[in-house]
């Protein structure tokens, strides 16, 4: 273990230290001033965020022996990952202040996001295992947390298709060892095309179902509408964004380096994904009255975009910046939208949401700059993340999904309106405020559909000079 090793580390270290050092202090903290493992929570957060930065200025390079891949795309979920836990945390603290086991909640959080920081950057199968499992486990106790029966039945589905999932995983670590004798993404590369077809393609359905598990992709999507609706806002938003950062980015990494070239098919095997979980996940999302369901369906649908990019790693150059700006903006848009339902407590479906922002336009602004981020309207961030993504995809080829995805695009704006439209007819009505709203929450979704703004602003002015 050498230096350069350790500081390769560096930013999931002190995500790592922050939750050790939270959970020591919780244990000697009264229970009325649980909010210090916040405040240490966020400055892992931030430091983390810190040390990404400064790694994303420097050179792309792998440590550990080439398993641990340290470049753009993990530095991007890095700093994606640090900045949606931070937002977590905020939103924790105005659900959780006061309760038992408040500091747990926010060790198990920073645990999640170092699984979903590993995801992104390992680049060998048996470090996929280990973070999967990291980014899974913490995430059940989350989900459960309320331990209610709604919340419990939804963290038992979560682990059992995990645990299904998990042991698919290890099917395909066992046939790339078969086929290649190495569990490192290089040497898979230089030695799989040699190997018999049907180990490369066990290998590859093994590995790729673990990440499409963790991100919500069709077929295995169907932990997330029962997790998402189950779990607290603030619970939701971490498992709906964090772990599917990390799983995307991992997908990238298997499709642009081990299984670049087998084994056949794959790549129109993941476009097929991509589509089918974009429209599944717009066609479920019309009718839901819950709010968090709804969402819940919105990340299926937005991991279908996200795939389009992952169809074409390795093979279109923009590709990876694609993703990059992409993931960024997912994730500020998505955590913006959660936010603004745990603004509200307990109004729960679109019209309750309405009724509990009257006279708060302010609030409505931001959520309407969210949900239309979503849709990929300009000027937000998800806008050029779906321009990317459209043009990666066509020019790898994949016109036909381009296409699809313009009309689910364009689908699902039906039931974003349906939220948007109350919210609105409140703000002009003239009824005093009876909601009582979270103002961290608020700010939250205020700052979100800023960074969205700013971003997505930023980015068309880079790509429009350049």
């Amino acid at each position: 273990m050498t230096g350069e090793d350790l500081a390769g580390l560096l930013p999931e270290g002190l995500l790592l230290v922050a939750a050790v050092g939270g959970l020591l202090l919780g244990l000697w903290t009264p229970q009325a001033a649980q909010r210090r493992v916040a405040v240490v929570a966020v400055a892992g957060c931030l430091a983390s965020a810190g040390a990404a930065a400064v790694a994303l200025a420097g050179p792309a390079r792998t440590v550990f022996a080439g398993t641990w891949t340290v470049d753009t795309t993990t530095g991007v979920v890095r700093l994606a990952v640090a900045a949606a836990t931070l937002a977590v945390v905020v939103l924790l603290r105005t659900e959780l202040a006061g309760h038992p086991r408040e500091s747990e909640a926010y060790v198990l959080a920073l645990l999640v996001a170092v699984g979903a920081d590993a995801l992104a950057a390992t680049s060998d199968a048996l470090l996929l295992v280990a973070a999967y499992l990291l980014a899974s486990v913490p995430a059940y106790t989350l989900t459960a947390f309320r331990k209610d029966a709604r919340g419990t039945e939804a963290a038992l589905k979560y682990y059992l298709l995990s645990a299904l999932v998990g042991v698919v995983l290890l099917v395909g670590v066992t046939a790339l060892v078969l086929a290649t004798g190495r569990t490192g993404y290089a040497d898979a590369a230089a030695t799989l095309p040699d190997a018999a077809p049907a180990l490369g393609a066990l290998a590859a359905l093994g590995l790729l179902a673990a990440v499409l598990f963790k991100a919500g992709a069709v077929p295995v999507h169907f932990w997330v509408p029962d997790a998402v609706d189950g779990a607290s806002p603030a619970v939701a938003a971490l498992i709906s964004t964090v772990p599917k950062v990390g799983a995307l980015a991992a997908a990238f990494r298997l499709l642009a380096e081990p299984f670049a070239q087998v084994p056949p098919g794959l790549t129109l095997a993941v476009a097929l994904v991509a589509g089918a979980s974009m429209t599944l996940g717009n066609l479920a999302a019309f009718w839901q009255t819950s709010l968090q369901r709804l969402l819940a369906y919105s990340t299926i649908s937005q991991v279908g975009y996200l795939l389009m990019i992952v169809t074409v790693a390795g093979t279109v150059e923009l590709a990876a910046p694609a993703l990059h700006v992409y993931l960024a903006a997912y994730a500020v848009t998505n955590i913006g939208a959660f936010a603004a339902v745990a603004a509200v407590p307990r109004r729960t479906s679109p019209v309750g949401w309405a009724a509990g922002v009257a006279g708060r336009p302010w609030l409505v602004v931001s959520l309407v700059v969210c949900l239309l981020g979503l849709v990929g309207t300009p000027p937000t961030a998800v806008f050029v993340g779906k321009l990317a993504a459209f043009t990666t995809a066509a020019d790898g080829g994949y016109a036909w999904l381009v296409v699809l995805a313009a009309a689910n695009s364009v689908a699902s704006l039906f039931y974003y309106l349906r939220w948007i439209a109350p919210a609105f007819r409140s703000v002009t009505s003239t009824r005093p405020r009876v909601g009582v709203v979270r103002r961290p929450a608020v700010v939250t979704v205020h700052v979100a559909a800023a960074t969205s703004l700013v971003l997505g602003i930023t980015l068309g002015l880079t790509i429009g000079g350049t």
